[in-house]
């Protein structure tokens, strides 16, 4: 993330200069701040990607002016703080007043670069939170289907226990959204929400992120008392599933800093994506962990699933944008509506909010048209997309009919090993006309085809 603007605020000189020259070596934007004067300034002035804090300064310090900006209601980019006197209650402070880590001095070159790096991680992620936030408001107002009502009503249910949650679906459903929505509808809203994208817990620092290090809370630590959000199950490192699976058996952890053991009291909920068995079956993915985060279960259904809700989500996005981002109001035709309910939606609620998003910043005629529709849905799904995900509305008849076989066809003869005498029995046809029809769709049979088909 090369680019960031980054503001470094300490009273050493010779400090401020060091971090400067390493950070600008690694093509980052650096500006100084030798007090809290100088940073509320260039923070009010140059709106930084992130802080690099000192907490001992004279006249205000690091923490007074982190808790400052924490209540200022200003947008908090991230904050690392640093100190040559930490402490883990020190430490633990900053973490709740919003920063984002905290390394101490002399600086190590490489835990500077790796807090930087993370610390502006932890902004696109928030970032992305912040878009998926509207995706659990419209869950929980919008939609009359049976799904809704019933995705409305576990997720009440799953909110007011402490149990551990894993909540399956789709990329862009709202799975992270609703995590959100469990943690605050659960009396939890005034407890730590820490939120962290499990593939950021792949590599071999997977133990220091969970459990920390001396003078550096881990993830357990920060959301002690509320919530640990893992998302995208199937991305965890083999060592973070090991470290992970121990300490939820256990209901306990040692901290890195002193290395004492302390009671697990975090509510862990987790995103897996919906065919989340093919990993653990192959080993990837661990039955023990799943089986100790998956006390409680939700499912998020793909928007092809509700898709008798499309009208009102359309209405809801629009009077949405129109209010929160100032766009002109346009409304989508009778037939417009209707193809768009017949879309299979391969992004989900994210996919039909980015496609209200583009009509709206088009601007045009008051209604948006059949033909404006076809025109943003004009790129197809590609074939190795599943059948359900495939807009075969989009196609002429003979060329939809030829996709549908295709793909209906790949995809049994997955399910019978390649075997196309079962493939035969399973589908109803004549084994001859079957091979033909086989090449003539452009399936290569004989890549799985065992040798006693």
């Amino acid at each position: 993330m090369t680019g960031s603007r980054i503001l470094v605020v300490d009273d050493e000189l010779d400090i401020r200069t060091l971090i400067q020259e390493i950070l600008s070596d690694e093509g980052y934007d650096v500006m100084m701040a030798a007090d809290a004067d100088e940073a509320r300034n260039a923070r009010a002035t140059s709106d930084p990607d992130l802080v690099l804090l000192d907490i001992w300064m004279p006249g205000t310090d690091g923490i007074t002016l982190l808790k400052e900006w924490s209540v200022d209601g200003a947008r908090l980019c991230p904050v690392i703080m640093m100190s040559g006197h930490g402490t883990v209650d020190t430490a633990v402070e900053a973490t709740r007043l919003g920063a984002v880590d905290f390394i101490e001095k002399p600086l190590s070159l490489a835990k500077l670069l790796r807090a930087v790096e993370s610390g502006l991680q932890s902004a696109q992620q928030s970032a992305r939170q912040e878009k998926l936030a509207p995706l659990m408001s419209v869950v929980e107002s919008v939609g009359r289907s049976a799904l809704m009502r019933e995705l409305r009503e576990r997720a009440a249910q799953v909110a007011d226990h402490g149990a551990n949650v894993l909540i399956t679906g789709e990329s862009g459903s709202g799975r992270e959204a609703l995590a959100r929505y469990l943690h605050d509808a659960g009396g939890r809203a005034d407890t730590p929400y820490v939120s962290i994208a499990c593939g950021l817990l792949a590599g071999d620092d997977a133990g220091e992120r969970l459990f920390g290090t001396a003078g550096q809370p881990g993830l357990l630590q920060q959301a002690t008392g509320g919530t640990l959000f893992l998302s995208e199950l199937t991305d965890l490192g083999s060592k973070a599933q090991t470290l992970l699976t121990a300490t939820l058996e256990q209901g306990a952890f040692a901290c890195g800093d002193d290395g004492r053991e302390h009671r697990l009291d975090v509510r862990v909920i987790a995103s897996v994506r919906s065919d989340y068995e093919r990993y653990a079956d192959d080993g990837r993915l661990r039955r023990d962990l799943l089986s100790s985060i998956n006390v409680l279960g939700l499912k998020v259904p793909a928007l092809r699933d509700y898709s008798e809700d499309v009208p009102d989500l359309l209405r809801y996005y629009v009077d949405l944008m129109v209010d929160e981002q100032q766009l002109g109001f346009r409304r989508f035709g009778i037939a417009a509506q209707n193809r768009l309910r017949n879309y299979p939606w391969p992004g989900n609620l994210a996919g039909l909010r980015n496609l209200v998003q583009r009509c709206l910043l088009a601007g045009g005629d008051e209604e948006v048209s059949l033909q404006e529709i076809e025109t943003e849905l004009a790129v197809a799904a590609e074939p190795v997309e599943p059948l359900v995900k495939q807009d075969l509305l989009a196609l002429p008849l003979r060329e939809a009919r030829e996709q549908f076989e295709r793909a209906y066809l790949t995809q049994q003869l997955l399910l019978c090993d390649g075997k196309v005498g079962q493939l035969s029995k399973r589908v109803g046809m004549e084994r001859t006309h079957l091979y033909r029809k086989l090449r003539s769709l452009g399936v290569d049979f004989r890549q799985t085809q065992s040798a006693d088909d």
